[in-house]
């Protein structure tokens, strides 16, 4: 079976017909954004198109619900290349942080991109990025001549042959379609699989960012992950650095086949190509938002969730 879920901190991880059981430890990191820390966090802009990040940014102003795992309205906002037609992105580590061992990374993220879902408006095939092992000071985006980290990427309208994507040293233009990195049937990277169409059903702008802006009508298309709260982890354990969403096994990269700059975690933003939007509220509506970050060493009361990982990625191995 090729099915591998994980459930969230304190809950089993089901791996076929195995299950491991974690406690949940206390975070060794973490960020609400409910007051600004601006200052506690570095902004890795190569400088190559207009972006904007705010780490207080009320997101109620867009008519976004709070986040699941915390309190308040307040979050990181990310958009790039709004206005400035040149392909771009950014990232941004808090400051100090490293990591190493086995850890676990936690956040909601909230994708949004200008109406009409489904489809998209003009300029929404962006991305949200997320990942680690930086030295926190370098850029991490698609483009960047350096990946430094291994960091994955999900598009905010599914408009890409690519909607899923996973980068690294071993991979600095990502992992294609059909690598055993990704983990739907085949390597599938396109939200139209039925991996991600049966896991993620369709999505539309709640009720109070279509009062704000009329033209957010219609519903995502199935398969894509925007317009509602999702708890994302990067789950580093035996020597491997597992991506999902809400618990759905997006992705596994090897770590001994990789160069890390660092310990550190990231997020950032991105666009997919040159082209910038024209819609006048593309700065509003086109952005990833993060919350609610917390950082964990588990502590197994049974076999390391890694190991089993790394079994299942060996018999995948030789079964191909």
């Amino acid at each position: 079976m090729r099915n591998y879920r994980f459930a969230r901190l304190g809950a089993a991880v089901v791996f076929g017909l195995s299950t491991v059981t974690t406690a949940v430890a206390a975070p060794i990191y973490s960020e609400d954004f409910n007051v600004d820390n601006s200052a506690n966090w570095t902004v890795n802009d190569p400088g190559l198109s207009d972006i904007t990040n705010d780490f207080f940014y009320d997101y109620s102003a867009i008519g976004v619900p709070a986040a699941p795992n915390g309190s308040g309205t307040r979050g990181l906002k990310m958009t790039a290349n709004n206005s400035g037609g040149v392909f771009s992105g950014y990232s941004v580590s808090p400051n100090g942080q490293s990591f190493s061992g086995n850890y676990r990374v936690e956040f909601d993220m909230w994708q949004n991109y200008v109406g009409p879902l489904g489809p998209g408006g003009n300029g929404t095939t962006q991305l949200s990025v997320f990942g680690i092992g930086t030295a926190g000071n370098v850029a991490a985006w698609p483009g960047a001549a350096v990946k430094e980290s291994v960091f994955f990427a999900a598009t905010l309208d599914g408009g890409s042959a690519s909607d899923y994507r996973a980068y690294s040293s071993a991979a600095p233009t990502s992992y294609p379609s059909g690598s055993a990195v990704y983990q739907a049937p085949g390597g599938a990277i396109n939200d139209s699989n039925a991996y991600y169409v049966s896991a993620f059903p369709a999505n539309s702008a709640p009720a109070a960012q279509l009062g704000l802006f009329p033209g957010q009508t219609g519903s995502t298309n199935a398969g894509e992950i925007s317009f509602t709260w999702r708890r994302v982890m990067i789950d580093v354990s035996g020597g491997l650095a597992t991506w999902t969403v809400d618990g759905v096994a997006m992705a596994i990269v090897d770590l001994s086949t990789v160069s890390l700059g660092g310990g550190n975690i990231l997020f950032g933003h991105s666009d997919t190509n040159a082209g910038s939007s024209t819609d006048p509220n593309d700065f509003l509506l086109n952005v990833t938002l993060i919350d609610n970050v917390a950082v964990f060493v588990p502590e197994p009361t049974g076999m390391l969730a890694g190991s089993i990982v790394a079994a299942g990625l060996i018999a995948r191995r030789r079964r191909a």
